[in-house]
C-alpha cells in the first residue's frame, strides 16, 4: 500500500486518501487551481470550480464570460439571453421589434410574433386580409380566417352556400355545405328521390337503400338469397 492511501472500507485492496488522487501506483495529492475549492470527496477531480467559472480541460477553471444582454445561469458555469435577445454565437443581440409585434418566449427564430390579425411577411407584420364574411380564427398555421356559418371557401373568398330543393345546410369543413333529407340522394347540384326496389328499404344514413334480411342486391334488384 502506497503512502496517503488506505485500506478500502468493502473488498479487497486499497484506495487513496481523501484529498489524494490515484497516479500509477501512488497517491499524489490534489492541485486545486485557482478560483475552485476542494471537494473532500475521493472521486472526482478532487475540487469544483467557484460560482461564475467552469472546468477546462480538467486543470483549471476559467471565468464565464456574460455578454450584454445576458445573465449568468444559476449554474453558474453557462449564460442565458436576458428577454428581448437573441443568442448569436458569444454574444446576445437585442431583438429588433417590428410594428404590430410584440416578443415571445421563443428562444430560436425571430424571438417576436404578429399581433392578432397580422401576419409575419419577411421581417415584418403586415395586416392580414379576411374577405367578407370571414373572421379571424387565431390558428398559428394554414388560413388565418374561417368562412361563417352559410358560406364556403371558393378561390380565396367566402361564397355562400346555395342549399338545393330537400336538402339542408351541412357545417362540416368539408363536401358541399349540404346534405339531402332522409328519402333523397345527392347528385352534383341537387336531391333527387331515391327510388326503392321490392323487398329494400333506407338504411341507417338514409341518403342509401340496402336490401332486406335474406335478400340480395343483383343488378339493382333486391333477390332471394340462395
Amino acid at each position: 500500500m502506497p503512502e496517503n492511501a488506505s485500506a478500502k472500507r468493502y473488498g479487497e485492496g486499497w484506495e487513496c486518501n481523501i484529498g489524494f488522487r490515484l497516479n500509477e501506483d501512488t497517491c499524489d495529492a490534489v492541485v486545486v487551481p485557482a478560483n475552485a475549492y476542494e471537494t473532500n470527496r475521493t472521486y472526482g477531480l478532487g475540487w469544483e470550480c467557484l460560482h461564475g467559472y467552469r472546468v477546462l480541460d480538467n486543470i483549471a477553471c476559467v471565468e464565464v464570460i456574460v455578454p450584454d444582454g445576458g445573465f449568468l445561469d444559476p449554474s453558474g458555469e453557462r449564460w442565458h439571453c436576458s428577454r428581448g435577445y437573441l443568442k448569436v454565437d458569444d454574444i446576445c443581440q437585442e431583438i429588433t421589434l417590428p410594428a404590430n409585434a410584440y416578443l415571445s418566449d421563443a428562444s430560436y427564430r425571430s424571438g417576436w410574433r404578429c399581433d392578432r390579425g397580422f401576419e409575419v411577411s419577411g421581417d415584418l407584420c403586415v395586416a392580414i386580409v379576411v374577405p367578407e364574411n370571414a373572421f379571424l380564427n387565431g390558428t398559428s398555421y394554414g388560413r388565418p380566417w374561417t368562412c361563417e356559418r352559410g358560406f364556403f371557401e371558393q378561390d380565396g373568398q367566402c361564397a355562400a352556400v346555395v342549399i338545393p330543393a330537400h336538402a339542408y345546410f351541412d357545417d362540416a369543413t368539408y363536401g358541399a355545405g349540404w346534405r339531402c333529407e332522409r328519402g333523397y340522394a345527392a347528385t352534383d347540384e341537387d336531391c333527387e328521390a331515391i327510388d326503392i326496389p321490392a323487398n329494400a328499404h333506407l338504411d341507417r344514413s338514409g341518403n342509401r337503400w340496402e336490401c332486406d334480411r335474406n335478400f340480395q342486391n343483383s343488378k339493382g334488384q333486391c333477390v332471394l338469397s340462395d
